[in-house]
């Protein structure tokens, strides 16, 4: 039976040897390269990478096989390699797109199919849907060239994409400052792509850079995922105060996500994060321009618009809405709860390597640990808490759509509810200036209840509430 391959935010994840087999992978690379057909030119370059989990090289040789025999010409990465990096090689090659074989953060099962357009950046929805619809059911009339035979004829060309990915980030922030800071910092890769990556843009200064999880591991012990939220970062954190380190940078499997931990060993959860990152860049940096937030994350980026005088503007979840969004409206940095932050300068895609080192140039910058810059945010913005909680559900979503809106409930979590935005999923405005959302992930059967309040002991109240709401409890 034909598995039935449906995009979701960045492209097609599946269960390794389930439905994410050899076949399946041809097949999204037949589609990308009819959708190619019909927005560059035959005979243009793509880029395809792949990352450290189970056979990703494999499956990254199957689909640059696909695309030479489509017309195509492949820069495929000589290893596993950062999604950021990845994306800033379609801009250094002057490519038309690129292929990238990961799953970024999802259970050691799985592996995934990403796209990328000639920015570097997310396709859009209607492109992905277009890409979907192109996608053959079987490979009878797939025309593809063999590995060697494309290597030997120039069809595919290995490359090393770090040394020009590093002179670009040296452009956008100063490294040296950071080398001669003499900070311990602790880098937990999570068993992924940005292992090595810190201590080799640091290297050489004072700072000491001490790094775990940096091997290869496809079955990521330690974590339930290579996700950088708790409880997988627990062992970074706990490591954090065993030997000192003044601050944890954490990368998700292919590093494009980042989080940080203080120098307690205290998680700073990714909506604190963002707000952190965008007042670097309007108080230490003194830039000015829009920001892009999802409505699943911190209303602390709207504050700090009125404060600073800069748009603010909010989309759906996931960077195939943020990443055009940035684009029109030149944004100075675009970003989403999940940990993914994209900064004018760079490719309009998530970055962790470049956040941890903005977030890195903001300690020395100001003179502060994480945890005073956190409260020198509150001080500006007030204090804001968030958590999330993930439910795996069976059965159809449209019941459980139907469950919400005949909720219609008045108060959660002791707040009174404002008002109901169902931009993407279903968003209740709280008067404490908060928020509780509910929404479908969607690559996963899961339902995700999240929450920001200004009252920190709410949190259990409105996620409790959430889960009512949705029809889980």
């Amino acid at each position: 039976m034909t598995t039935k391959i449906i995009f979701g935010t960045d492209g097609w994840r599946g269960t390794i040897a389930d439905t994410y087999t050899f076949e399946n992978v041809r097949r999204c690379a037949a589609g990308f390269g009819a959708y190619q057909k019909k927005v560059a030119p035959v005979g243009s370059w793509i880029v395809v990478g792949y990352d450290k989990r189970f056979l990703s090289e494999e499956f990254a040789k199957a689909a640059s096989e696909v695309l030479c025999g489509a017309g195509f010409r492949v820069y495929l990465t000589q290893d596993a390699t950062p999604t950021p990096v990845i994306s800033y090689s379609v801009i250094d090659k002057k490519a038309v797109g690129a292929v990238n074989i990961t799953a970024s953060h999802n259970p050691p099962i799985d592996n995934g199919f990403k796209v990328r357009d000639q920015h570097g950046g997310a396709i859009d929805p209607e492109g992905l849907k277009e890409i979907e619809a192109l996608i053959p059911d079987d490979l009878s009339h797939t025309k593809t060239v063999p590995y060697h035979t494309a290597v030997q004829e120039g069809l595919i060309e290995r490359f090393d994409a770090a040394p020009n990915y590093i002179e670009h980030v040296k452009t956008l922030v100063d490294i040296e400052k950071i080398k001669d800071a003499g900070l311990k910092i602790l880098v937990d890769a999570m068993w992924g792509n940005g292992a090595g990556w810190f201590p080799r843009l640091l290297h050489g200064g004072k700072t000491e850079v001490v790094e775990i999880h940096n091997l290869r591991n496809p079955i990521f012990p330690e974590m339930q995922r290579p996700e950088p939220i708790r409880p997988n970062i627990d062992a970074g954190l706990k490591k954090t105060t065993e030997i000192h380190a003044d601050v944890l940078l954490i990368n998700d499997g292919d590093a494009d996500r980042v989080g940080f931990g203080d120098e307690y060993g205290v998680f700073i959860n990714q909506l604190q994060a963002y707000g952190l990152l965008a007042y670097y860049l309007l108080e230490v940096r003194k830039e000015r321009g829009a920001i892009v937030k999802t409505l699943s994350t911190t209303g602390m980026l709207n504050k700090l618009g009125k404060l600073y005088g800069v748009p603010v503007y909010e989309t759906g979840v996931g960077f195939k809405y943020v990443a055009p969004k940035m684009l029109e409206t030149d944004a100075m940095i675009g970003g989403e709860e999940s940990g993914g932050y994209a900064f004018k300068g760079n490719v309009p895609e998530r970055d962790g390597i470049l956040a941890g080192l903005y977030f890195l140039d903001m300690m020395v910058s100001l003179k502060k640990t994480p945890s005073q810059l956190l409260n020198l945010l509150f001080e500006k913005v007030g204090a804001h808490y968030y958590d999330r909680i993930d439910t795996q559900f069976e059965g159809d979503s449209a019941e459980k759509i139907q469950n919400i809106l005949n909720a219609d409930p008045k108060e959660i979590g002791g707040f009174k509810v404002l008002g109901l935005n169902t931009l993407d999923g279903y968003q209740f405005a709280l008067e404490d200036g908060g928020w509780l959302l509910i929404r479908f992930s969607g690559t996963e059967p899961i339902i995700r209840v999240y929450c920001e309040t200004t009252v920190q002991e709410r949190i259990p109240a409105i996620l409790n509430d959430g889960l009512k709401i949705a029809g889980l409890k």
